[in-house]
């Protein structure tokens, strides 16, 4: 073992990437996966699915070895992945129990290695554009990079994933002229104004959002509802959808779909209380109310939603992308058929836990706090529980 303060195995245990662990919950394969995380660690976040049963036994239950009761949960006649935070408690333990004959693997990195884990869907639109939906199943982090001409712009980029938004921008032929957040995200840290250094793009943020307090004015631009920003032959109306935040807008792209940031997901609606609090919360759901019935649910039926978000149980298209029209919507989400005071209500009544670390995140979007790399990745580990409902 490479950890002093852990029993030696006999057991040469092969990591699993999580990658191959994703591909394997994907393909629909039945997998038992072993938590030795706190319990308290455990039930905010991890790892699941309709065909994942997950076993929580905290490691320091393991170190004066397997005993019956301790193992009463995990099967013996199939493979178990085991996991812990960083990836080094999980490796002794699945030593452990390789050493009693059982057929174990380990995740790699842990769930700081599921964090990493970032994936993504192509879709072309109508106009020739190309829309690159990316999705961090760890969080349910959503974002693009727009395509059209050589020309090309991220919205609402993740600071963990910089490099990746450069590379496949690259890839694509296409240089970053414009990074765009939605809005000051309470999740995880923006990477907007890393990613327009590396590139030399333009970093773009709502005047609105920027009047919540940002620090780094001097290094965006920014928009107003009603403005258009040109991608290649590719055209971002700006359309100004508070609610979740005072900020939120909403990024339309060719006519043809919306980028809604945390104002409407695939199954459910914003939360309205990370901006103002509990003392807020109403009437940022009243709010809320009026820009999804009159300025996102007056657009054409067709028009797609991609928004920031998407949670456990919420279901991709079959090419994984998290998708869907105002139509569709409209038709299958019973919060949008509510009238205001039934809406308001529900939505300040089925809100869940807020995001971790959510004060120290938006005080880094906002410039007013500093964090390295590892300390920002750190910051956004677990649930981003921004919709209502999640």
């Amino acid at each position: 073992m490479s950890t002093p303060e852990f029993p030696e195995t006999n057991a040469d245990v092969e990591p699993t990437s999580a990658k191959s662990l994703k591909q394997r919950i994907d393909a629909g394969d039945q997998v038992t996966l072993l938590d030795t995380r706190a319990q308290r660690d455990f039930e905010e976040w991890h790892i699941s699915g309709d065909n994942v049963t997950t076993v929580n036994v905290p490691y320091f239950e393991f170190l004066d070895g397997a005993d019956d009761e301790l193992v009463a949960n995990i099967p013996v006649d199939e493979p178990v992945a085991v996991t812990c935070a960083k990836g080094k408690s999980s490796e002794f333990v699945a030593g452990l129990l390789a050493d009693a004959g059982y057929n174990t693997s380990h995740l790699a990195d842990g769930m700081r290695g599921w964090a990493r884990l970032y994936e993504h869907t192509d879709v072309e639109l109508a106009t020739g554009t190309l829309v690159r939906q990316y999705r961090r199943p760890s969080s349910g982090c959503l974002a693009y990079l727009i395509v059209n001409g050589g020309t090309a712009a991220v919205v609402d980029p993740l600071r963990a994933f910089v490099d990746r938004y450069t590379t496949d921008a690259a890839d694509f032929g296409a240089d970053i002229e414009y990074v765009l957040d939605t809005h000051i995200h309470a999740d995880h840290v923006s990477g907007l104004r890393e990613l327009a250094a590396a590139t030399g793009a333009t970093a773009v943020l709502p005047a609105a959002a920027a009047d919540r307090g940002v620090n780094y004015t001097e290094e965006v631009r920014t928009v107003r509802n009603s403005e258009t920003i040109a991608v290649g032959g590719a055209a971002l109306s700006v359309h100004a959808t508070p609610g979740h935040t005072s900020g939120m807008t909403t990024y339309r792209v060719d006519d043809e779909l919306v980028l809604t940031g945390d104002t409407l997901f695939i199954d459910s609606v914003a939360r309205p209380d990370l901006e103002e609090g509990n003392a807020g919360a109403r009437a940022a759901a009243e709010q809320l109310y009026e820009t999804l019935h009159e300025r996102l649910l007056t657009l054409p039926g067709e028009t797609l939603v991609g928004p920031a978000h998407f949670g456990e149980t919420t279901d991709s298209r079959p090419d994984g992308a998290y998708l869907a029209s105002l139509a569709d919507l409209h038709d299958e989400l019973a919060l949008l058929g509510l009238d205001r005071p039934t809406f308001v209500q529900q939505v300040l009544e089925d809100m869940p836990p807020r995001p971790a670390n959510y004060e120290d995140i938006i005080a880094t979007n906002l410039g007013r706090m500093s964090a390295d790399d590892d300390e920002a990745f750190t910051m956004e580990l677990g649930p981003n529980n921004c919709a209502a409902g999640d």
